[in-house]
């Protein structure tokens, strides 16, 4: 029997292109986010995202993301429809024949070189605000939605993880801290208010699974749930040393390729662990208040970022 989401794909396509669906199947294992099909007509081949129909506005930002990503010359999958289908959130792109970058036997190097040139050309998008959410895309203005001891803004994100760091901090009683790595800690977050940051867009999440090595060796950026406007370079560089400390790469010779391409230094990188470790301790808090089955891989990360960046 035919999975219902493989189903679903196959209504929302034939809806879409007035033509009946011959072939579908789910891409599985590449994401943890989306249900992602690929639907075949006569004429048209293309991939089906979903998600539960609260998420439009996060496909309304992917949208824009991609088109101003394709507008600076990253290759990307055209977006032919996003919308809302009963239940179900939805975003239609053309199909791009390849291999995802964990399979391609394009060397790995040149394909983290090649993102090295993307994230530069990301940060030439045009954004303002700081956050997650895009609130205007007519203009490109990016929220960050405020929440209890923070008003949204950079600096309310910043001094909101300072006012945390109490005697009764939870992340004291978890074992991530002690009271006088508190201290220095309060310290190193208290710096980077003086910090001259410049902000620009991140894409969230650049990674070999993000990437399609098509027929013609082009490696093709997908996926733009993530993206944000935050501090730039470092946004992204952050969560590609993230992936390094939990294991998923890139390797040594492969980061590498990714920073002389964007045009950094390790030295550069080594500078940026307080903002990793902002990062770290703000999602544990927010695991803390919102998802606790998360509190025990988040406080064993803040805990190795903790080591590593007081080291």
């Amino acid at each position: 029997m035919k999975e219902l989401v493989v189903m679903k794909a196959e209504r929302i396509t034939g809806d879409f292109l007035q033509e009946r669906v011959k072939k579908s199947f789910q891409i599985l294992g590449k994401g943890n986010v989306n249900k992602v099909c690929v639907a075949e007509t006569e004429n048209s081949k293309v991939v089906v995202r979903m998600n539960d129909k609260g998420t439009y506005s996060n496909f309304v930002k992917e949208n824009w993301c991609i088109e101003q990503a394709r507008s600076v010359g990253i290759p990307s999958p055209e977006v032919l429809s996003i919308g809302i289908a009963d239940d179900t959130a939805f975003m239609i792109q053309t199909f791009v024949d390849g291999e995802n970058g964990l399979d391609s036997t394009k060397p790995k190097p040149d394909i983290w070189r090649q993102l090295g040139v993307y994230a530069k050309l990301i940060q030439t998008i045009q954004v303002k605000g700081y956050g997650e959410n895009l609130i205007d895309p007519i203009h490109g203005v990016f929220q960050s939605p405020p929440h209890a001891g923070s008003d949204g803004s950079w600096l309310g994100y910043v001094n909101y993880n300072i006012n945390s760091l109490t005697e009764n901090d939870q992340f004291i009683e978890l074992g991530v801290i002690n009271q006088t790595e508190s201290g220095k800690i309060r310290k190193l977050f208290e710096g980077l208010k003086r910090e001259n940051f410049r902000f620009g867009l991140n894409h969230g999440d650049v990674s070999l699974k993000n990437t399609i090595v098509n027929n013609e060796g082009q490696v093709v950026l997908l996926d733009w749930g993530s993206a944000e406007v935050s501090v730039v370079p470092h946004g992204d560089i952050i969560e590609i040393m993230k992936c390094q400390i939990l294991g998923g790469g890139p390797n040594i010779e492969e980061f590498k390729a990714f920073l002389d391409s964007y045009g950094l230094k390790e030295k550069d990188v080594a500078s940026m662990r307080p903002l990793l470790l902002l990062r770290a301790f703000d999602k544990l808090r927010w695991a803390i208040d919102q998802s606790p089955d998360l509190i025990e891989p988040f406080a064993k990360f803040a805990k190795q970022v903790v080591d590593r960046t007081l080291d």
